[in-house]
């Protein structure tokens, strides 16, 4: 295996949840068995109503209902103790034209069952080293709540496929929310090592954890900082108390989720427009919108204030921010990033040049 480790068994291992569409094994399972069930009632059916055709050697009282039951078993499992036959010229007919061709799709059904059951942890152990190939630069968001679910829109607003997330979560139903979503996911704690590296984070680009509790929190962004030093980490923290710790730990940026939505309510009750605007500004695909691009070839030597159809709030340059009132901020140059407040996409109108 990969990062040095000795090769391992995939049994026991957390695979990657894949998006799909198919039946659970649960489902499957239930599907296959009422199918087999219905043969076998199909199978008792055509022999209870020729049971005039039907002798019984052991008992000699005619074929019941349970007899007749009792036959399609032992006959569909090809057992055939033979107490049972069918002795009329018809239900001799009936059981090569008929039977036999139930009797065969019935071992297709068990065997093909028993194959797919046996053959199951191979697949899945292919897709996950399949999918594991092609992780590169992708991001993980550890921990699938309503703030993880958020952040994955967001991202997906903002032209991340969603082919490039990946999901972890302690909880099952989180990890099937992400693959509806069509996004892979594990199922599992992050801060487990071996499952972080399954999900290939010391590859990853970004890394988005929300998992709710800060102690977990601190822990989880001290390994994912251990294993991948380059990456940008984000932490939501629910005590502002706690914010230290995380940069500590290695985040980048550090969101304090209470102190966010207290501050946004105070400013909403205060002053209602501004509470309204900033929340206009937090909501993707409507309104208005604050992103960060690059500085396009038609912009370089222009004032940010120049810039039309937007309003400049932060120029990027060799990775250091500068507001746009702080010394520093002149002509836009190549490879500069601006930090802009605009129409949302949707609406906005193609610039003509």
């Amino acid at each position: 295996m990969r990062f040095g480790r000795a090769r391992t068994p995939w049994v026991g291992l957390a695979q990657v949840r894949l998006p799909g569409r198919r039946r659970t094994w649960a489902g499957e399972l239930a599907w296959r068995l009422m199918l087999a069930l219905g043969l076998l009632l199909v199978l008792t059916l055509i022999v209870y109503l020729d049971r005039d055709a039907y002798v019984d050697h052991a008992a000699g009282d005619g074929v019941s209902f349970l007899d007749a039951l009792y036959y399609a078993t032992v006959t569909m499992t090809t057992t055939g103790y033979g107490d049972i036959t069918p002795v009329a010229d018809h239900a001799r007919l009936i059981n090569t034209l008929l039977v036999t061709p139930i009797r065969i799709a019935f071992l297709v059904l068990l065997v093909g069952t028993t194959v797919e059951v046996l053959a199951n942890e191979g697949r899945r152990a292919l897709a996950d080293s399949r999918w594991r190939k092609t992780m590169r630069n992708h991001t993980v968001v550890i921990g699938f709540g309503t703030t993880g679910q958020s952040a994955v829109q967001t991202l997906m607003r903002g032209g991340l496929t969603a082919d490039r997330i990946v999901v972890i979560d302690t909880d099952p139903l989180a990890v099937a929310a992400a693959n509806r979503a069509g996004v892979a996911g594990f199922e599992g704690d992050a801060t487990a090592r071996e499952l972080l590296h399954r999900a290939e984070l010391p590859k990853a680009r970004e890394v988005i954890i929300t998992v709710g509790r800060d102690d977990t929190a601190i822990l989880t962004t001290l390994t994912v900082r251990q294993l991948n030093h380059g990456a940008h980490v984000v932490v939501a923290v629910r005590d502002s108390d706690n914010v230290p710790l995380i940069r500590q730990s290695g985040a980048d940026a550090v969101i304090t989720s209470s102190d966010t939505v207290g501050r946004l309510m105070g400013l909403s009750s205060i002053s209602p427009d501004l509470g309204q605007v900033i929340e206009d500004l937090l909501t993707t695909g409507e309104g208005l919108e604050v992103t960060q691009r690059q500085v396009e070839p038609d912009e370089i030597g222009q004032l940010p204030d120049q810039l039309t159809g937007e309003k400049v709030l932060a120029v990027v340059r060799h990775k250091t921010m500068r507001r746009y009132y702080e010394p520093g901020v002149d002509a836009l140059a190549a490879g500069d990033q601006v930090v802009v407040v605009r129409q949302a996409a949707k609406q906005r109108t193609p610039r003509v040049e």
